[in-house]
């Protein structure tokens, strides 16, 4: 098998970097880890606000006045079962600082202990949240999230459609996790994979799903690309990896929004695995994904006329 050819900014780092994190020892030793990020402080410029039995770490623009402001609620991502908001506190202050945005990441309640619809519902229970701040205008919010945090998204724009609440602006889809029939599917070069392979996909999927992946009955919300119906969601930007597991479905999901009438605006990194932006922050490559992002969302923002 060749060698696959990663971005020459990212290919050093991907000899050292494992092909899957979704394993259950990792799990157990997160779940030894939340006791102590939960003792974290509020972020600078932000604070912890109690939705529903869960916290939100808020991020407020640096400098700002009292608005109201436009709004980002960001969803962390760890495969449906790992991972913690503090872990976005860098590309929080970031988006807060670039948009001119209040910035809300959930602590969501994970699998397997709270399967699907648990997480999803916290998240639509912080999105009405957000929208009733004062320093929000509740016209102007979008929804976002990387991995599992942009399937949680994808699935949050249908609910949000669903219970017609809220109605947000914008999705951006940050190489998001949409599909549980790729379980399924094998892959053609699983040595390109870093951080997420088809082991660690089909473990998050189990048990955010609290089933076989694949099964017919799956709910869409639970899995947004089996949804039939995309029309009316909000405008969509989906950024991934060519060597990113999740990069077909996820160009898949863009093509059916767009035949739903739904505008997407589709960005493939050429050679970068899953998480590449986190991992290499400071690399160009990472920076013009994250420019992208703000280039797209910032008028999706911008106060109406």
């Amino acid at each position: 098998m060749t060698e696959p050819s990663f971005n020459a900014e990212l290919g050093s780092a991907s000899r050292f970097l494992p092909k899957g994190v979704g394993r259950n020892w990792i799990r157990r030793i997160s779940r030894l880890a939340t006791p102590l990020l939960e003792r974290r402080p509020a972020p600078e410029n932000g604070e912890l606000v109690e939705v529903s039995e869960r916290t939100v770490r808020v991020h407020r623009p640096t400098g700002a006045g009292d608005g109201p402001f436009p709004a980002l609620l960001w969803i962390h991502g760890g495969g449906y079962v790992l991972g913690h908001p503090i872990q976005e506190d860098k590309l929080a202050r970031y988006y807060a600082d670039q948009l001119g945005a209040v910035v809300a990441v959930p602590d969501y309640r994970l699998a397997p202990e709270h399967p699907f619809p648990a997480g999803l519902h916290d998240c639509h229970d912080a999105l009405v949240w957000l929208a009733g701040r004062d320093d929000v205008d509740e016209e102007r919010i979008a929804i976002g999230g990387a991995s599992a945090g942009g399937g949680l998204a994808a699935g949050l724009a249908l609910l949000a459609r669903e219970r017609a609440a809220v109605d947000p602006v914008f999705q951006l889809l940050v190489y998001p996790m949409l599909d549980d029939r790729t379980t399924s599917r094998a892959q053609p070069d699983p040595e390109r994979f870093r951080i997420w392979d088809e082991r660690s996909n089909r473990w998050g999927w189990e048990a955010y799903l609290g089933q076989t992946p694949g099964a017919a009955d799956i709910d869409p919300q639970a899995a947004p690309a089996r949804a039939e119906d995309l029309a009316g969601l909000p405008p969509a930007w989906i950024g991934v990896g060519s060597f990113d597991l999740f990069h077909d479905e996820d160009l898949a999901y863009a093509e059916r929004l767009r035949a739903a009438g739904v505008p997407c605006e589709v960005e493939v990194v050429d050679g970068a695995y899953h998480a590449f932006d986190a991992l290499r922050w400071g690399s160009s490559v990472s920076r013009a994904f994250r420019n992208a992002q703000v280039a797209t969302l910032g008028p999706a923002l911008a106060e109406r006329s």
